[in-house]
């Protein structure tokens, strides 16, 4: 019997079901636990041991050694994986509880004094000359291992001393993680008053896709009030990080803020400049046209900022229970793949994923990988509406994929940001279309359709605009301190663009980007959705034009991991994200769910 979390006995929450608790003990027992405090004695051991075999000497091994050296320093770096997954799951569980931070901060402290025993090992490796790898690599157990060096020799022109590198790493508890840590913890204890309650963020964001439009509008000022008095704090947080990522951009050479971001993607800065400006002149073509569309349906010139994600008059916004979404998302899942179903379906059954709203739970949605010796876990807020149901699709499909790279090991399963964002949002389009083919009233279609391109601007639209606002901020902050009010500005800037004259965005809307997490946790994350929706817009082209064979090459894709690199991994589809024509195809799908609403509204549907 799974464990369940009852988080009200409101009707905001009582006709959901049972929502799932997810089981940390896969990974330890518990914080006090023998294994975690033999696991801590082991790799500190293991560490300091491999420290002393192996620096200094990693050019002089022949390639098996040096094959052996990386599958001990693996097997380390696995240990401390599980170490800090599970600190972060516990915490991410309750970010208000002191004693679980404080358990949290001392495990990012333990795992970073350990892993700076390790640091020479990737810095040695990459002083190994071109010519001298090469021969290495003739040796069948190194070559393995040919696509984590080709990535970890990626970062060579960006390398500091050892020294240095050791310094960076061992300040980060103190420095951008501490940063991070006051951001969530202050975010987690706000609670936003609302009809004479308090309530906490993920509550006071979801009624802001309430179906009364009072009640949108009373949670966007609720919001705007709280962040408006906590907006000091923000900025404070923001300008740091921002100081601290261009003081070591500059210390490496990279050229651009989006750059040290752009490598560790693995993608080029071409391509990602091409992304964003393709979609930066669509804004036009698409938000602008549609939320026009939408004003209309609601019988207004212009929608105020709190309707944007608002469910149209004809929707009956029906609360969803959780064992309705799992079948909705598992069916459409078993009829692309039976084996991706299959999949899905343990996440369900051992409890990998915690879904209920609690007091101090963390925001948002995420699947947290852990490590390939574990499972992944997945964090939500699940509270009933068609876009929660959509979330679930999006986090299984991060789940599944990092089940099936997990083969590949620990260093070379994770997969770079912008090919992460596939399996998720395809997982999405797949329910969407599964739900769709089954819908046969016209309004309620419209009401999907409408719903969908909605997802689709947010994830494409929207992340880019945030992704122009991190770029002009961090542009402007190379110059100095940016004060609140100036970093408001660029907010507004940015989001007017995108928005055009169809949304009306008024004084409270200047401080919503304090409350995004992506700008302080991984600076230039967000341009990965767009990515990732493009890119599957395209895939799913292909999936539709010769369904035969392709559910094959898709699991053939998600199961290389970080092994292979973009252009590798579409080539079997014949597509090519450096081709600017690519992002051109993938835009068009949203254009064309576009042209069918105007068509839908023009013919009075």
């Amino acid at each position: 019997m799974r464990p369940t979390f009852s988080p009200d006995s409101s009707a905001e929450y009582k006709d959901l079901g049972d929502l799932p608790d997810w089981r940390l003990d896969d990974l330890y027992p518990g914080q006090d636990s023998n294994q975690l405090k033999a696991d801590q004695e082991k790799v500190q051991a293991e560490a300091k041991e491999f420290r002393k075999e192996f620096e200094g000497k990693l050019a002089g091994l022949s390639g098996g050694q040096l094959a052996q050296a990386i599958r001990r320093y693996e097997a380390i770096e696995e240990i401390l994986g599980r170490l800090m997954s599970y600190a972060q799951l516990l915490y991410n569980s309750d970010l208000s509880n002191a004693e679980v931070g404080r358990f949290y901060q001392s495990m990012q402290e333990k795992v970073t004094a350990v892993s700076s025993q390790l640091l020479f090992f990737t810095l040695e490796i990459n002083k190994i000359s071109e010519d001298d790898l090469k021969a290495k690599l003739e040796d069948p157990e190194l070559a393995r291992y040919a696509p984590w060096l080709r990535d970890t020799r990626a970062f060579r022109p960006f390398q500091l001393s050892e020294e240095l590198e050791r310094l960076l790493h061992e300040k980060q508890v103190s420095g951008r993680a501490a940063w991070t840590r006051l951001f969530d913890e202050t975010m987690a204890g706000l609670r936003f008053p609302f009809e004479g309650k308090m309530v906490t963020e993920s509550q006071i964001l979801n009624k802001l896709s309430d179906k009364k439009e009072e009640t949108r509008k009373k949670a966007a000022k609720s919001l705007a009030s709280v962040l408006r008095d906590n907006l000091r704090l923000f900025a404070q947080v923001t300008n740091t990080l921002a100081k601290d990522k261009a003081i070591e951009d500059d210390w490496r050479g990279h050229k651009r803020p989006v750059s040290s971001r752009n490598l560790a993607n693995m993608v080029e800065d071409e391509v990602v400049d091409a992304l964003a400006s393709s979609v930066t002149e669509a804004f036009p073509r698409l938000s602008h046209r549609y939320f026009k569309l939408k004003a209309k349906w609601f019988g207004k010139e212009r929608l105020d900022y709190w309707d944007r994600n608002a469910p149209l008059p004809q929707d009956i916004d029906r609360k969803i229970p959780w064992s309705e979404a799992e079948k909705q998302v598992l069916t459409a899942y078993n009829a692309f793949s039976p084996d991706l179903a299959e999949i899905g379906k343990r996440f369900f059954k051992e409890n990998w994923i915690d879904a209920a709203v609690k007091p101090g739970k963390s925001s948002g949605a995420f699947s947290h990988p852990t490590v390939p010796s574990a499972h992944p876990y997945i964090l939500m807020n699940y509270q009933g509406r068609v876009r929660d149901v959509m979330t679930l699709a999006h986090e299984l499909g991060h789940g599944v994929h990092q089940v099936l790279s997990g083969r590949q090991g620990y260093l070379m399963a994770d997969t770079p940001l912008t090919l992460a964002e596939t399996a998720s949002v395809f997982g999405e389009m797949l329910t969407f279309q599964s739900l769709l083919r089954e819908e046969s009233d016209p309004a309620r279609r419209k009401v999907m359709l409408a719903g969908k391109v909605e997802d689709m601007l947010n994830t494409v639209v929207r992340q880019i605009a945030f992704h122009n606002f991190e770029t002009r901020l961090h542009d402007e902050r190379r110059e100095g301190e940016l004060l609140a009010d100036r970093i408001c500005d660029i907010w507004m800037e940015t989001q007017s663009e995108s928005f055009g004259d169809a949304i009306r965005l008024d004084e409270d809307y200047r401080v919503f980007w304090s409350y995004i997490p992506h700008f302080i946790h991984v600076p230039f994350y967000v341009y990965a959705y767009a990515f990732g929706d493009c890119l599957v817009n395209s895939l799913y082209a292909v999936y539709q034009e010769a369904e035969e064979g392709f559910s094959a090459k898709y699991l053939e894709m998600l199961k290389a991991g970080g092994s292979k690199r973009h252009k590798e991994l579409l080539a079997p589809f014949g597509l090519d994200a450096s081709d600017p024509a690519f992002w051109s195809k993938g835009l068009g799908v949203v254009e064309g769910m576009i042209d069918e609403l105007e068509k839908l509204d023009a013919a009075g549907k």
